[in-house]
């Protein structure tokens, strides 16, 4: 595992009420990643504009925060990707958007749109802060796929740089899998031992894991194991919101065609409303 898989960081750097929050999370992390951090403003360049970056950046100073101000003119979502590609960008942070009148948050059609697009890592900041808000609790998906351990792995190291407390790793369990039609005492049970032995599988898929990971970044942190039966993207949004998670850790998808968008799953119901900062790894 690399001890550095962000080496370079980039925030698209709207001037928006946010940008001043957006700014102190991204240098924030970049400092705890030990990451060069990249300030994306799509338009033209202005010493005006650059000169309010700095002036938002200057308590970082301190600290040797190395940043650059990328400007780019014409559209968001192409000029931030294409900056993403130029600059070989590790981890792109976008800020996520409030709905007005609900306690919810979901993802711009901007911000969607380059999740969707982004060769690198996304992080979705859903409530930005100035002050340093400690990262206590990280949920990361434990499905079985290829990405997979590579994925637990980065959130353990997030865990460890980040001074998490706990890590819950998520395995759902798609309800297929329990092929049984319940409708009495006798299948009841049957159906009910088939759980028990799929989660003893996945705990057991899980902890093998667990094993590979270096113990610095394992010993000093809680660590959980929840299998969940139920609809891939949604149980574990779901998980993440009722445990109040501060960090969801998920895969990157498989490349998306017209009808994954067309029948939401597993991160299209994680984009259509963020449970907590989300982390989707490539």
């Amino acid at each position: 595992m690399s001890l550095q898989p962000f080496k370079s960081i980039a925030i698209g750097a709207a001037f928006s009420p946010n940008l001043k929050a957006n700014l102190y999370e991204a240098a924030r992390l970049s400092l705890f990643f030990g990451s060069k951090l990249f300030l994306i403003h799509v338009g033209e360049a202005s010493d005006d504009k650059i000169k309010t970056l700095k002036v938002f950046l200057n308590p970082f100073k301190k600290d040797n925060l190395d940043f650059e101000v990328v400007f780019k003119p014409g559209d968001p979502v192409e000029a931030i990707l294409s900056v993403t590609d130029e600059k070989n960008i590790d981890l792109l942070i976008l800020g996520a958007v409030q709905r007005e009148r609900f306690i919810k948050y979901y993802v711009g059609s901007i911000a969607r749109k380059i999740t969707r697009k982004a060769k690198c890592s996304v992080l979705l900041l859903i409530k930005p802060s100035v002050e340093r808000v400690a990262c206590q609790h990280i949920v990361v998906n434990g499905l079985q796929d290829p990405k997979t351990e590579q994925t637990i792995k980065a959130a353990f190291y997030l865990g460890k740089q980040l001074e998490a407390d706990k890590i819950t790793i998520v395995e759902e369990i798609k309800q297929e899998q329990v092929a049984i039609k319940v409708d009495d005492d006798k299948s009841l049970r049957r159906a009910n031992i088939m759980k028990e032995r799929i989660k003893l599988r996945e705990n057991s898929r899980i902890k093998e894991i667990i094993e590979h990971i270096p113990e610095k970044y394992t010993k000093d942190i809680a660590i959980k194991s929840q299998p969940i039966f139920g609809k891939q993207g949604y149980s574990i949004g779901h998980y993440a919101q009722i445990s109040r998670a501060d960090l969801l850790v998920m895969n990157a998808p498989s490349k998306m065609t017209f009808w994954d968008r067309l029948f939401p799953h597993d991160i299209e119901h994680i984009l259509t409303e963020l449970p907590t900062d989300v982390l989707i790894l490539q």
